[in-house]
């Protein structure tokens, strides 16, 4: 069982005397759990179990890696053998922000479900809407989603929320780092508001607060963290690299992986990118590797759990976001392309090897800008990691010509040969500079053709000029004024003639003046 179920290894009980048994489970779901191999439940398991069969509400603060998994699969397995599953109206709902967590959900209820007559959908994406909607319309007792499916269903009409007993609301604040608090709302808002409802958080910022003080009702509050100390089986070591340039981490990583006697293997990265760089490294040097993360389409992410599971595949490179919650049994060794973001996922890291008594190793790479992010991991442990001298790892640090974008020595050598040259050709140049004769302060003497005084004769010329009289136009020679569009003409009264003056022919109008401008 993995740190997700139920009873994680390394993980200390909440009370020796403890065990499943006591928790008020059915017969047939305490045979499930102890023919998986466990028998002591973790703190998490041990206080949630009991207050969920009551029908209380919980908010669970607890990290991957505390058992929190099984401690709402356990009881909503016993919740769901009394009732019956109707069409298109899941009896209960768990939400999950990425698809490898709600397919390790589902794999949950197949294990400790075995005995029960469940049935149960899994709603993520790059699964065809036909398969889900045939599913959904016999009916399912547990409907496993991420939110944005999820949504998609109900839009088409697909899929009522109106009869969810149990909802279970899991890595709350990976939901708000994925945008996914609006559709979490909005889910909610579905449901029916008698629902018993369990909250699951590794940290509570305002924004979870707001959510659950709006939609959990009087919830028992449980807070459970994962152990700081690592597992004694895991004999941890420290890689110190002489830079942090992507040559060197990558071959350093390669002499690492061949020092010893690997099985299999994860890589963990910092980013997604230094995942598909790192795999795509390791396959042109002969390494059986694949990338998973969160680009890739869900059918690829699968096929390469499984190929890895299987042992088909020696090498798993992966970022924290897609390997979070990850059911891989067997691991012998870890290694860490670089120290992570925070301590506990340091923990979290190397905690995949070293499981159910069996000893496993891990390896960290760390260059020179990294000793913060070592020292805070060692102050969480409680100890110092013991440096390690890898054979090969002083040259690998150099650069082999066969990685991607890396020259090797040759590259190094001439860098630093044409960082020499330039220095000496700035040298010369300034040389030079020193050396010429500073310019002439005396004047130029200009040619005969065109004297100094010239362009000043010119200027004094035009600034001794009277200035231009403009010949203002007399009255009759001005140009008549236009009038605006529109309007029609003034008539000058002083310049026509009265009419008794004109004659018998009217000027402008020959022959063809009106009868009323005659004279009569």
């Amino acid at each position: 069982m993995t740190s997700e179920n139920a009873a994680p290894e390394g993980a200390e009980p909440a009370q020796a005397q403890i065990t499943f048994d006591d928790l008020g489970l059915s017969p047939d779901t305490l045979r499930a759990v102890h023919e998986s191999g466990y028998n002591t439940p973790t703190p998490i398991q041990a206080q949630a179990i009991p207050e969920v069969l009551k029908g209380r509400d919980i908010l669970g603060i607890a990290q991957t890696g505390t058992g929190k998994t099984a401690a709402f699969v356990l009881p909503m397995i016993d919740i769901l053998s009394a009732g019956r599953a109707r069409a298109r109206m899941p009896r209960t709902l768990i939400l999950e922000p990425t698809r490898e967590l709600a397919a390790q959900v589902a794999e949950n209820f197949d294990k400790y479900g075995k005995y029960q007559k469940l049935t149960k959908a899994l709603l993520i994406g790059g699964v065809s809407f036909g398969d889900q909607d045939a599913l959904l319309a016999r009916g399912v007792d547990v409907l496993i989603a991420t939110p944005g499916r999820l949504l998609d269903h109900f839009e088409r009409g697909k899929l009522l929320l109106n009869g969810v007993q149990v909802m279970v609301v899991d890595e709350a604040d990976r939901m708000l780092d994925m945008g996914f608090i609006p559709d979490i709302e909005r889910i909610f808002k579905l449901t029916p508001f008698t629902r018993q409802t369990l909250f699951f958080s590794a940290t509570m910022p305002p924004e979870i607060t707001r959510l659950t003080d709006q939609f959990l009702s009087s919830p028992k509050r449980i807070e459970a963290t994962r152990p700081a100390t690592t597992a004694t089986t895991i004999e941890q070591r420290v890689i110190m690299l002489p830079g942090g340039d992507p040559r060197t981490r990558r071959a350093a990583l390669r002499a690492a992986m061949t020092s010893v006697n690997v099985r299999n293997g994860i890589i963990f990265c910092n980013r997604k990118t230094d995942v598909d760089v790192v795999a795509l490294s390791l396959k042109r040097h002969g390494f059986n590797a694949a990338p998973i993360h969160g680009d890739l389409d869900q059918s690829v992410r699968t096929k390469t759990l499984d190929r890895f599971r299987s042992g088909d595949l020696q090498f798993l490179i992966a970022s924290d976001v897609a390997a979070r919650g990850l059911d891989v049994p067997d691991v012998s060794h870890v290694f860490n392309y670089e120290p992570p973001r925070t301590p506990d996922d340091y923990v979290h890291r190397i905690g995949r090897t070293g499981r159910a008594g069996k000893q496993g190793a891990s390896f960290t790479l760390v260059a020179p800008n990294d000793s913060k992010s070592l020292a805070a991991i060692e102050a969480l442990t409680g100890k110092p990691i013991e440096r390690a001298q890898i054979e090969g790892v002083p040259e690998a640090a150099i650069g082999d010509p066969r990685d991607s974008g890396g020259r090797g020595r040759r590259a190094e050598e001439l860098k630093k040969e044409h960082t020499k040259r330039a220095s000496e050709k700035k040298q010369r140049f300034v040389k030079r500079d020193t050396e010429r004769p500073t310019a002439s302060t005396e004047p130029v003497e200009r040619s005969e053709a065109q004297p100094a005084s010239a362009g000043a004769e010119q200027r004094s010329e035009r600034s001794e000029r009277p200035p231009r009289q403009e010949k203002r136009a007399e009255p009759s020679e001005r140009a008549p004024r236009q009038q605006p569009r529109n309007e029609e003409p003034r008539r000058d009264q002083e310049r026509r003639p009265p009419r008794e003056e004109q004659g018998g022919d009217v000027q402008g109008f020959g022959n063809n003046a009106p009868a009323f401008l005659k004279k009569k």
